[in-house]
């Protein structure tokens, strides 16, 4: 149409031809002139089905409209694409084909090497949810049965069957149900031909208007706006067609008499894209099939608590809406009631950080109203705060650190003890924690939460039995006394005073190893640290003798430890 506009004024008779055109038009375009010059501005309508016998020159713009699933739309829609090799030469052969002609293409040599050698078939890129609803309707439900060319993408089909059973069309097993049937008298996607047969003749102009393009691409998203210039002058082309098409529509449809407004129509005709705003100033929308929308902040749309979409720009996670319509909740439940469930939660919220119950009214993903669940069982609510253990992770006290590290200790000795690192205990947190959250349902509760208990029940009797013998909370001096050991340390490490070992000529040890001995003076101040206490005894202590007896000169200082009684008492007076 624009390049029609363009040409007024040439020399010449400009004529269109396309498909939707009348029998009439198109055979004027067709017939051969017997004097004057002709101008056809062709679709691909002339590239393999027509002879026009007079035409001696083709000009390729090396554009070509394709049918391509819309994600936007969730229904088919011609796109413009370009041109592949075979394409292009069936368009030469437009020129010449009863004299000799001549073809001008309107890219480059290059470009051309660029050009795919053949179009996808439509089978393979659009949508498939007419023919999911064909192979139903003929009683076929694997495509397996038939021998296709090209055979259907089986996520794509899958796709298309889900709407369907969405529809109504289609009952759980996949087989036709009566709606179905009449949906399949339609000539229409099966999402309008749904409303189309609920919504009844009221629906037609509905229905034309969504089987186009958008008329008013770039206006403000509202659909009314759509169906005023549709009621305005009847100069553009496109709407005439939808105008033209609204007709047809209206004979075939059947004669119901509910009353319906016009997002109820719509929604109708998409139950998934019913969207409910976000909190926050954005206009962003949660929709009813689980996926995001959202709508500049500038569009009188934008404050609209409800919505129900009709066209986006196909984002697959927040999408940008180019058609919608404001839906009061009042309208969603009297239009689809059988679709919104009651349900409950019982979650953990990384939001609030604490374990919500909550009772729901939803239409698919979205929640229409909520309220407290004050009955939610306190398993139910105990695993829900285990999602939460997993998004917090752990903060453990010094007591479950020495506890940890005793077990790893000790699995060295008996690797059948188990596992307590951070990675083991995220993976089987059902199995030793989930009984001890009683009570536990928030981030705060967690943060106070004693995690000792709950590990130390994750071993038998016998495996504590064992990890007490192999690495023992604490040590026994000679004199009794029970020093905890320090296992946070590598070796770990006791303190004691160096007179409480008096006597002792082996040196301690642990899981098979050295215990590093922080050896303390009267005062309880380190004086010396060993590995290996006959060593001590028979080099260093000389040193350390000298400088205690000078510093603590009421305490026993011998010269051999190993031949005298550990001792925590200062000499007796006198001596």
């Amino acid at each position: 149409r624009r390049t029609q506009s363009a040409l007024k004024g040439v020399d010449a008779e400009v004529l269109p031809l396309f498909g939707a055109m009348s029998l009439a038009e198109q055979r004027r375009a067709v017939r051969p002139f017997t004097s004057g010059r002709k101008v056809v501005l062709a679709t691909s309508i002339a590239e393999t089905s027509l002879t026009i016998e007079d035409i001696r020159v083709v000009i390729d713009a090396g554009l070509a409209r394709r049918s391509r699933f819309d994600p936007g739309s969730g229904m088919a829609r011609l796109v413009t694409a370009k041109v592949t090799r075979a394409e292009a030469d069936q368009r030469r052969g437009r020129a010449g084909r009863v004299a000799e002609g001549v073809c001008y293409r309107l890219w480059t040599k290059g470009q051309e090497g660029a050009l795919a050698a053949y179009p996808a078939a439509e089978i393979e890129a659009g949508d498939l949810a007419g023919l999911a609803l064909e192979l139903a309707l003929w009683g076929t439900g694997d495509v397996g049965d038939m021998r296709f060319l090209s055979r259907p993408m089986d996520g794509a089909l899958a796709s298309a069957r889900t709407l369907l059973r969405d529809l109504g069309a289609l009952d759980t097993d996949g087989r036709i149900t009566d709606h179905g049937r009449a949906v399949g008298t339609v000539p229409l996607h099966p999402r309008l031909a749904h409303m189309l047969t609920q919504a009844g003749p009221s629906a037609a102009t509905v229905a034309a208007l969504l089987d186009e393009r958008d008329p008013l691409r770039g206006s403000p998203v509202d659909l009314t706006l759509r169906l005023e210039a549709l009621n305005g002058p009847r100069k553009d082309p496109a709407l005439n067609r939808i105008r033209q098409s609204a007709q047809r529509l209206e004979k075939i449809a059947p004669r119901r008499s509910r009353d319906l407004s016009l997002p109820q129509m719509v929604a109708l005709a998409y139950p998934d894209r019913v969207g409910l705003r976000r909190s926050g100033d954005a206009p962003r929308w949660l929709l009813s099939g689980g996926k995001g929308a959202k709508l500049s902040a500038e569009d009188p749309l934008a404050g609209a608590r409800l919505i129900v979409v009709s066209d986006t720009d196909g984002h697959s996670r927040e999408a940008s809406i180019r058609q919608a319509l404001a839906i009061s909740e009042g309208e969603l439940r009297d239009v689809m009631p059988d679709r919104i469930t009651e349900t409950t939660v019982c979650a953990w919220s990384a939001r609030d950080k604490r374990v919500l119950t909550l009772k729901q009214e939803r239409f698919g993903a979205i929640v229409l109203s909520e309220q407290l669940w004050r009955d939610a069982a306190v398993e139910d609510i105990a695993r829900a705060m285990l999602d939460g253990v997993r998004l917090l992770g752990f903060s453990m006290s010094d007591a479950v650190e020495r506890f940890r590290a005793r077990v790893a200790l000790a699995r060295e000795v008996d690797p059948d003890l188990p596992d307590l690192t951070d990675v083991a205990l995220m993976d089987t947190l059902e199995d030793w924690l989930l009984p001890h959250l009683s009570g536990v349902r928030s981030a705060a509760d967690w943060a106070a939460f004693d995690v000792l208990p709950a590990l130390r029940a994750s071993l038998n009797w016998s495996q504590q039995q064992t990890v007490d013998r192999i690495a023992p909370a604490t040590f026994r001096t000679p004199l009794g006394r029970e020093v905890p050991v320090d296992y946070a340390t590598e070796p770990p490490t006791i303190e004691v005073r160096l007179q409480e070992l008096f006597g002792e000529t082996t040196h301690p040890t642990v899981a098979g190893r050295a215990l590093r001995l922080s050896l303390l003076s009267p005062a309880r101040r380190p004086v010396q640290v060993t590995t290996d206490l006959p060593r001590f005894w028979s080099t260093s202590y000389a040193d350390v003798r000298k400088d205690m007896r000078g510093r603590y000169p009421k305490h026993p200082w011998p010269e051999d430890p190993t031949q005298v009684p550990p001792t925590l008492r200062a000499k007796p007076r006198g001596t």
